[in-house]
C-alpha cells in the first residue's frame, strides 16, 4: 500500500504493473466506502438538514414547501445508483486493468477537488441557505478521500500503462 501512494515508485515487472493499477481499483473501493457513509448520512441526518434548507428557501419561494421529501428521495438513489456502478468498475479494474478507467477517475476526483474548494469559497453567500451547506466533517473528509484516490489512480495510470508496454514487447518477441 506504502508503494502505492507513490506514484513515482519505479515499475518494473509484470507483477508490479498489475498491482500498480489495481491500486486504482483500491481508489474505486476507497470512494465506494465513502460514498456508503455518504448514503448513511442522507438516509439519517442529511434529511433533517435537507428539510430545514428548503424551508429556508420556501420562505423566500413558497413554491418549493413540498420539495423536501422528493429532494430528499431522488439525493438518496442518485448516490445509491452511483456506488452502485462505481463498485462495478472498482471490480472491472481489479479483474482486468487497464488504463482508461484511472484516467476518467482520476478526472473525475479531480473535478471533486475543485469542486469542493470552490464550495467552501461560496460557502455563505448569498442566495444559498445556511441550512444547505454540507457538514465539515463530511466536507474535509471528502477532500481527504479524494486526495487519496488521487494519488492511488496517477499509480494506476502508470502500471496500466507499463502493463500494456511490457504486454507488448513480450508479444512482440514471439
Amino acid at each position: 500500500m506504502k508503494r502505492a501512494l507513490n506514484p513515482t515508485a519505479p515499475i518494473t515487472t509484470e507483477s508490479e504493473a498489475i498491482a500498480a493499477a489495481r491500486a486504482s481499483a483500491v481508489a474505486i473501493f476507497l470512494g465506494v466506502l465513502w460514498g456508503v457513509v455518504g448514503i448513511i448520512y442522507l438516509m439519517t441526518a442529511g434529511q433533517a438538514v435537507m428539510e430545514a434548507a428548503v424551508a429556508q428557501a420556501s420562505a423566500q419561494s413558497p413554491e418549493t414547501a413540498g420539495m423536501a421529501g422528493m429532494m430528499a428521495q431522488t439525493a438518496l438513489w442518485m448516490s445509491v445508483g452511483l456506488v452502485v456502478i462505481q463498485a462495478i468498475l472498482g471490480f472491472v479494474q481489479w479483474s482486468k486493468p487497464n488504463i482508461v478507467i484511472p484516467i476518467i477517475f482520476a478526472i473525475l476526483v479531480a473535478f471533486g477537488l475543485v469542486s469542493g474548494v470552490l464550495s467552501m469559497a461560496m460557502a455563505g453567500q448569498a442566495g444559498l441557505p445556511e441550512a444547505a451547506q454540507t457538514p465539515a466533517w463530511q466536507l474535509w473528509g471528502s477532500f481527504i478521500v479524494m486526495a487519496v484516490e488521487l494519488l492511488l489512480h496517477i499509480t494506476g495510470i502508470r502500471g496500466a500503462s507499463k502493463l500494456d508496454k511490457l504486454r507488448m514487447a513480450a508479444a512482440q518477441t514471439y
